[in-house]
């Protein structure tokens, strides 16, 4: 049986671990909650946004969202969003096993958005061919020199975290310019067209310029998704984390109680062998 000292000192240490992990959590739910809010805003502001450029009637060969036909035989791009550290559970593994079940490395070229991400990759023995490290802060999401990386590709594949609720996030992947390419489709058939409006610069350097500005609406806004995955993979994680050491601490208390009742015990024995030695050595004497 070990010493109740040395159960002692690794019961603090687990202690130390369970109250970080409960700091842990409780950042993580603060910042569930605020991307969730930013979440919500930017998706209502995409939305307006989009209303404004699908009305836009332009010559569809011309549009980026059918780069598919223009540069056609070109190579795709996967572009993967995780997270820049750890503690946030499987997810970052499961996003990268995804895109793996889909990546040919003779066809495809990989872009990573997260310091983690990139390092399962290396792990796993794949390539990438640029490395982005995510925004300090959800205030303010520049995606220009990813997408200006992804602009040579034929086609822009897209896995990032999606959160459903607290307890459960997915993994999902969007084609950005099949995407967008769909939603144009669904436009109102009352759109402004060059021969009813008068538009300055032309109608299809605004059309041009606002299907970027939506491809990097959309990417960001799968950032923010991602971000608000993470978040809330790291809360579970670090309940788990938690929880687990919280037992471990119940366990480690009921060695210690055992262990000192057990050293109790051996010096009870040890004080009554003593006195019966010294009671037996008193009657020899007599």
């Amino acid at each position: 049986m070990r010493k109740p000292s040395q159960i002692e000192k690794e019961a603090v240490q687990i202690g130390t671990i369970h109250d970080l992990t409960a700091v842990f959590e409780s950042l993580a739910s603060t910042q569930v909650a605020k991307v969730k809010t930013k979440t919500a805003e930017a998706q209502a502001f995409f939305h307006l946004l989009w209303q404004r450029y699908s009305a836009l009637r332009t010559d569809p060969t011309q549009q980026i969202t059918n780069r598919n036909e223009i540069y056609d035989g070109f190579k795709k791009v996967f572009v993967i969003i995780s997270g820049e550290g750890g503690l946030s559970g499987d997810i970052d593994s499961r996003l990268v096993e995804t895109m793996l079940s889909d990546y040919d490395e003779k066809t495809t070229d990989v872009i990573v958005l997260g310091s983690h991400g990139a390092t399962v990759l290396r792990q796993k023995g794949v390539n990438y061919k640029r490395f982005f490290k995510l925004p300090e802060t959800d205030k303010y999401i520049n995606v220009t020199p990813v997408i200006a990386a992804v602009a040579e590709y034929s086609q822009i594949i897209v896995y990032y975290e999606e959160y459903i609720s607290l307890g459960e996030q997915i993994i999902k992947k969007i084609d950005l310019a099949t995407t967008m390419k769909e939603m144009s489709e669904e436009a109102q058939s009352d759109a402004m067209t060059a021969e009813d409006t008068i538009f300055e610069p032309s109608l299809e350097e605004i059309a041009d310029q606002m299907e970027i500005t939506m491809m990097d609406l959309a990417l960001a806004q799968s950032i923010l998704e991602s971000s608000l995955a993470q978040a809330a993979s790291r809360f579970n994680a670090m309940a788990v984390a938690k929880k687990r050491a919280g037992e471990l601490m119940d366990d480690y208390m009921l060695e210690f109680h055992r262990a000192k009742r057990g050293e109790s015990d051996r010096r009870m024995r040890e004080v009554m062998t003593s006195l019966k030695k010294k009671q037996r050595q008193r009657r020899e004497a007599v």
